[in-house]
């Protein structure tokens, strides 16, 4: 297994303007002299500074967790197999594409090595670039070939600073939008500062290079920027186009890098709707990006030669029904308040069965199945009947697919990140509510321009996005701890702008009656001041600490393993295991595989369910046959799943497989009725007997202190 110790006998050494609606309550043109020379002038700097300030923020953000790779890891000085196997999990298989197409004779023939590749599924060829998001790899691989770098930088690091350089694009995306949100840098800084300082909750980079969120959050980070600004009144045609031109790249761009991404714009596009259907946002603007989600998305599934995930996607299906429903239903904003409502709830049924409709015939006439696995997932999660389903419970046993931790609040609170946003939430919310309820009884339909309400109560319309946003992927992250970077990164956007924002403390300040433009600018001003004061003050010496703590890679039993693999199998070896574990092999030895952590697809799942009757209940010669209809040569058991004890009883993966198998589970669990003892005992421990049933069929050609690797005869 992967640990991490102290190195030994090492010293420590080492965008924006207000808008009119807002210009009476703008904050220093009070105090500038009157010509608009000089409020272009002071205009100019601010942008300059802001921008400059941005940038460098970004860029430092970069240089901090690049440098805690490498105090972690001690990266520089490791071999290049502990490198590979320190991208654990997934991440190992993702970077052994790039690493191929390095190693392949010219660019053409690594590109037919992954359309036609039969080493990551066994007996199978598959076209990695339509299954998989790897178009990242694809394009740095070029980029590593034609650009005059080979002689002064390695292709791993080539790769893990172009992750980290994008970081740097996330965290000024993130800058920019709470920017555009309050009208002052100053809550760009303090978002800055807030997504380092809360660096656990809000990015795991560090330590999973590759994976695809990693790829993918900076570009929706860039897309939520270029739709702050879109939502914004009174644009000019061109930056109007300009606008949506951004947010279609930065859309494109997201769902290219992340498999699930059309989980994450269905959020979103539900975030529209909510806002369109009350009322808080233009409904030519909401169309738009409607069109441009289904426009992204339809590129990607060009790119990736029609992958069924795409094309049985529910975003696809609802974006359609919602564009189709509001054809139907003309007159949607008019009349009384319960004629309204009546309309929004038949408009509300409408896009629903609309949306199943649609999707169900997409699936049905393409046969897609490559997602059940999810929905399978979100059934039993949610209370829907308990399940015995393999796939499903492999991923409700995982604690990133958990509920999220209550400590998360803890430490989000020690920053006061949390504190500041659930007061921003509870202004914002009752401004927007208070809003749709004006709206939903106003009879004389106007369309949202500037703001939404009236008289003390406003929301523009940008903020109301955002805020939605917020608060449908705050849903998320409670109910899938995986998800929570969705949410936090823009969490430190939301409250950093509350905090700045003349509208919330606007709207705060005539809630009490205690209104005047000096209060509000004293008090939009200090607050995040203090905030950004309390936050320095208590987490410098924190941060300092980190960078001064050097720690190095140790995972011998591994290393020992991968460098048998490359010294006594043939490179036509096939080999069988762990999901985990098999794409380090992959990454390390070039070995084909039987099955591997991508889950995306049905047959897929099924042959990994098959391959794991290795730690079952089941007998020699019946998993014999099952690994060598994949046409396996050999099999890594490994003791820390044989005999696992890091998940609860009834959730390790052997109990999932006896679940699976209708065989009672070990120890101290509660066991179904219907569930009856197996007739044989667990394969992964009675093989190790040396058992003549065994013996037969299985030769020990390996093991240390982790895994045991098996040879499997040729005859059945």
């Amino acid at each position: 297994m992967n640990t991490i110790r102290q190195r030994k006998g090492i010293k420590n050494t080492e965008v924006s303007e207000d808008y009119a609606a807002q210009e009476e309550n703008v904050k220093l043109e009070h105090k500038l002299p009157s010509g608009s020379t000089s409020r272009r002038l002071w205009e100019t700097l601010s942008f300059t500074l802001g921008g400059t300030i941005a940038l460098c923020v970004g860029v430092l953000t970069s240089v901090y967790l690049a440098t805690l790779h490498e105090n972690d890891l001690w990266f520089s000085n490791i071999k290049e197999v502990e490198r590979e196997i320190s991208f654990r999990t997934e991440c190992g298989l993702y970077y052994s594409y790039y690493k191929q197409m390095l190693q392949a004779p010219s660019l053409m023939q690594g590109l037919h090595g992954l359309m036609y590749d039969n080493k990551t599924e066994s007996m199978r060829t598959i076209n990695l670039l339509q299954r998989m998001n790897i178009y990242q790899e694809v394009l740095l691989s070029i980029l590593y070939r034609v650009l005059p770098i080979q002689t002064y930088l390695e292709p791993v690091y080539f790769y893990i600073y172009t992750l980290f350089g994008l970081q740097a694009i996330y965290v000024t995306a993130l800058y920019t939008t709470s920017w555009l949100l309050s009208g002052t840098w100053l809550s760009g800084l303090l978002a800055a500062f807030w997504y380092v300082t809360n660096r656990i909750d809000t990015t795991r980079v560090e330590f999973t290079v590759p994976l695809r969120e990693n790829w993918a959050l900076p570009f929706f980070a860039v897309q939520t920027a270029a739709v702050t600004y879109f939502l914004r009144p009174n644009l000019q045609p061109l930056s109007e186009r300009l606008a949506l031109l951004a947010v279609f790249v930065s859309t494109f761009l997201f769902s290219l890098t992340w498999q699930f991404n059309q989980f994450v714009v269905l959020l979103q596009a539900l975030v529209l709707f909510t806002l369109d259907s009350l009322d808080l946002l233009p409904a030519l603007k909401a169309s738009w990006l409607y069109g441009i989600q289904i426009a992204g998305l339809l590129l990607v599934c060009a790119l990736q030669f029609l992958n069924s995930m795409i094309l049985g996607s529910l975003l696809i299906s609802f974006n359609l029904s919602v564009l189709t429903a509001r054809r139907l239903q003309k007159n949607l904003k008019t009349g009384n308040f319960l004629k309204r409502l009546g309309k929004l709830l038949l408009h509300l049924f409408v896009v629903l069965c609309l949306t199943l409709f649609l999707n169900n015939i997409i699936k049905k006439t393409l046969n897609l199945k490559s997602d059940e696995h999810i929905f399978k997932f979100l059934k039993a999660k949610f209370g829907f009947g308990a399940t015995r389903d393999f796939d499903a419970n492999l991923y409700l046993c995982e604690e990133a697919f958990g509920l999220l931790p209550l400590n998360t609040f803890e430490r989000l609170s020690d920053t006061l990140l949390f504190s500041a946003y659930l007061f921003v939430l509870c202004v914002t919310g009752t401004a927007a509510l208070a809003g749709a309820l004006h709206n939903l009884s106003d009879s004389t339909h106007r369309p949202p321009t500037g703001s939404v309400g009236t008289g003390a109560v406003s929301l523009r319309p940008a903020t109301a996005y955002n805020l939605m946003h917020s608060v449908l992927f705050g849903l998320l992250a409670l109910s899938t701890m995986r998800m929570k970077y969705l949410w936090t990164s823009h969490m430190c956007v939301f409250a950093s702008f509350g905090l700045c924002s003349p509208e919330t403390w606007e709207l705060l300040l005539k809630a009490i009656r205690l209104y005047n433009p000096k209060r509000m600018c004293v008090m939009r001003y200090s607050v995040p001041i203090l905030t950004l004061l309390y936050v320095s003050y208590k987490f410098w010496p924190e941060v300092m600490a980190e960078l001064s703590e050097l720690r190095e890679f140790h995972d011998p039993d591994t290393v020992e393993l991968m460098n048998w693999i490359n010294s006594n199998t043939p490179r036509t070896a096939v080999f069988a295991g762990s999901m985990q574990l098999l794409a380090g092999v992959k990454l390390c030895t070039g070995r084909t595989l039987t099955n591997h952590p991508h889950f995306e697809d049905s047959s897929l799942r099924e042959r990994t369910k098959a391959v794991y009757q290795i730690y079952a209940k089941r007998p020699a010669e019946h998993v014999h046959g099952l690994l060598r209809s994949f046409g396996t040569d050999y099999v890594i058991l490994e003791d820390s799943i044989c005999y696992e004890r890091r998940h609860r009883p009834g959730c390790r993966l052997r109990d999932l497989l006896d679940l699976a198998n209708g065989h009672t589970m070990d120890g101290p669990v509660q066991n179904d009725p219907d569930l009856k003892p197996a007739d044989h005992p667990r394969f992964c421990e009675e093989i190790k007997r040396d058992l003549p049933p065994y013996t037969a069929f299985f030769t020990r050609v390996f093991q240390n202190k982790t895994f045991h690797v098996y040879k499997l005869s040729r005859n059945k």
